[in-house]
């Protein structure tokens, strides 16, 4: 018995070292960039470079799981806006949504550039496919002519904004950048809102016009209407 207790608790004591270093490594990336050290992320985790190793077996397993985290709980940061919708104005009034840790690392992410970025996003727009779905089901957005082409240029869109800020404010910590995005926030809820809701031509021609372009054998696309 004595033995089975030891090793539960050595078991627990291990899943918590895993997960601290896995949180402190989500920091440290969101700060410093893809760049910081495993001996870096040590020090501020206060664990050796061997248990990193031990838990992860690499840098690269350590981002992996890193991304995973990450996705997850951005995730339940947009399950939660469709859950709550009634007060969801004044949440996007007062916040970006996630926190900075969690956001600054996906910019990053997608920033670094190569195939761990392109995995990434892609992984994001899976993530954001779903929560998509479950807008449109509960009648809080438009079912569109494709879904999939909408879903990934608003992935796209989102996130090429906030990178236009995030590269032009080389130095900035999370938190100072999250700071900058409420305070512009400020001034991009109203035409954002009005976009989306409203929209920006005053009549249907030019949609009228791409889509008979794209149901003839010249446009190569169908799309059901």
């Amino acid at each position: 018995m004595r033995i089975v207790a030891h090793s539960a608790a050595r078991e627990d004591a291990d899943l918590t070292a895993r997960a601290r270093i896995r949180d402190v490594a989500i920091r440290c990336f969101a700060e410093e960039g893809f760049d910081a050290s495993v001996r870096r992320i040590a020090q501020k985790a206060d664990v050796s470079p061997g248990l990193i190793t031990h838990h992860f077996g690499s840098k690269a397993g350590l981002r992996a799981e890193c991304d995973d985290e990450v996705l997850r709980r951005y995730s339940e940061v947009e399950n939660d806006a469709i859950d709550q919708p009634a007060g969801s104005i004044g949440h996007l009034l007062a916040s970006p949504g996630a926190n900075a840790e969690v956001l600054v690392y996906m910019l990053r992410a997608v920033h670094a550039g190569g195939p761990a970025a392109h995995d990434f996003l892609e992984r994001l727009i899976d993530n954001a496919r779903g929560v998509m779905a479950r807008a449109v089901t509960a009648g809080m957005v438009r079912p569109s002519r494709d879904e999939e082409a909408r879903l990934r240029y608003l992935a796209y869109q989102a996130t090429g904004a906030m990178l236009v800020q995030f590269i032009t404010m080389p130095g900035a910590t999370p938190d100072e950048f999250v700071a900058s995005l409420q305070a512009a926030g400020q001034d991009q809820i109203l035409p954002t809102l009005e976009l989306y809701t409203e929209g920006l031509l005053t009549d249907g021609t030019l949609l009228e016009q791409y889509l008979t372009h794209a149901e003839s054998p010249e446009g190569g696309t169908t799309h059901d209407r």
